[in-house]
């Protein structure tokens, strides 16, 4: 199995397939730049990413995927590489893409989710999701807490993949975070902090269920490429 980075360097082993990680984010940190460092680096170590892109164009990850050093178009045409494109139906378009979604709608989401088999045996599969809040906007938030629950998190047990699903602070009821962080196997904070004047970034392993880890804030430094690494 690969390695994750950021989380597995704060980690005493590696992160179990078939756990479903929680990412919660402040609105100017850098999670976005940190999910696809994530993915980046998994997909250079031999393994399949499933990027679920809810917040801009796919060809905006596909542009900072490259800046980060890889053949998009090769990965996507052995499929090692799949952005499922979240964000277009939002502008009340149809999506191009190979792999997307029509609707946010729980309901038609429930429908499509039995279609695309997702119960399949899928080890060494990494799906990142930037920002699953999104999904709050078009749906009942109890709705919404209850299709997490019931659909993403079991079949992440039953295919054995690893999910990374990011979650925007402070815009959910409180009764919606404590159902969701008491699902997960793991809660993991990018923050954004003022120290000493400036603005630092920070990652911060809050909990995690099966593995030991390193609890405290660890700051981030970005790269010209835009890639995230913890700051030695």
């Amino acid at each position: 199995m690969p390695h994750i980075p950021l989380i597995e360097d704060l980690t005493t082993g590696p992160i179990p397939p078939g756990s479903t990680l929680l990412v919660e984010f402040d609105p100017a940190s850098q999670w976005y730049n940190a999910s696809l460092t994530i993915a980046t680096e998994w997909l250079k170590q031999g393994g399949t990413v499933w990027y679920h892109d809810y917040m801009q164009p796919p060809d905006n990850i596909r542009s900072k995927i490259k800046q980060m050093g890889l053949d998009v178009e090769d990965l996507e045409k052995i499929e090692r590489l799949q952005i499922w494109d979240w964000y277009t139906c939002q502008l009340g378009q149809k999506s191009r893409e190979k792999y997307a979604h029509d609707s946010l709608k729980v309901a038609d989401l429930s429908i499509q989710f039995s279609r695309v088999e997702m119960h399949r045996s899928m080890p060494g599969v990494l799906h990142i999701s930037d920002n699953t809040s999104t999904l709050a906007r078009f749906n009942d938030e109890r709705a919404y807490v209850e299709y997490v629950l019931t659909r993403i998190i079991p079949s992440n047990a039953m295919n054995q993949s690893i999910n990374l699903r990011g979650l925007l602070k402070g815009v959910h009821n409180d009764w919606a975070y404590k159902q969701l962080e008491a699902a997960h196997a793991g809660i993991i904070d990018f923050t954004v902090e003022q120290v000493g004047g400036e603005w630092k970034n920070f990652i911060t392993i809050r909990g995690m269920r099966d593995v030991g880890h390193d609890s405290r804030p660890h700051p981030l430094k970005v790269d010209e490429n835009l890639q995230v690494t913890l700051e030695k």
